[in-house]
């Protein structure tokens, strides 16, 4: 975690200030602050338009009575994609329209829900049960023991089957 943090507290910063000052020397200063600021406002509209979509389906999810895993994942995304917009900078600008634009926040939703399927055992089962669809790998052994009540089912056939 320590080394995350520096990641994102020091090396992040210093490659942004880098690439804004080589971008700055080939198109100047007054054309880098436009870009910014263009980039910014597209990232806004395109974070509200994403956002209002995501919650519709979020709701549309919860009406239909199934899980809502693929939407709060896409919804989250949407959210984290626009506080990088929200960074000044090249690097997080196109991180944050990575995870904002919908063909490429499929493919990081997908592979974050892999993720947290294969990460979270027989909850990612589960959730991957109920939202019809597999999973990849094997779920992880359960290392408690489940309490389970047996109840005794008889069948009301006609057939007296």
């Amino acid at each position: 975690m320590p080394l995350v943090l520096f990641v994102v507290f020091l090396v992040v910063p210093l490659l942004e200030l880098y690439v804004i000052i080589q971008v700055g020397q080939q198109i100047g200063a007054l054309w880098t602050v436009v870009l910014l600021l263009l980039v910014s406002v597209l990232g806004t509209w395109l974070v509200r338009r994403e956002g209002v979509r995501a919650w519709s389906k979020f709701r549309a999810a919860l009406q239909g009575g199934r899980p809502p895993t693929a939407e709060v994942v896409d919804g989250a995304l949407v959210l984290f994609g626009g506080a990088l917009l929200l960074t000044p900078g090249f690097l997080t600008d196109i991180l944050g329209l990575a995870l904002v634009f919908p063909p490429t926040r499929a493919v990081v939703s997908r592979a974050v829900r892999a993720r947290v399927s294969t990460r979270f055992g027989v909850a990612g089962l589960l959730s991957a049960a109920l939202s019809g669809r597999g999973r990849r790998g094997a779920a992880k052994p359960v290392s408690e023991p489940i309490d389970v009540e047996v109840l005794d089912v008889t069948r009301n056939d006609p057939d007296g089957r």
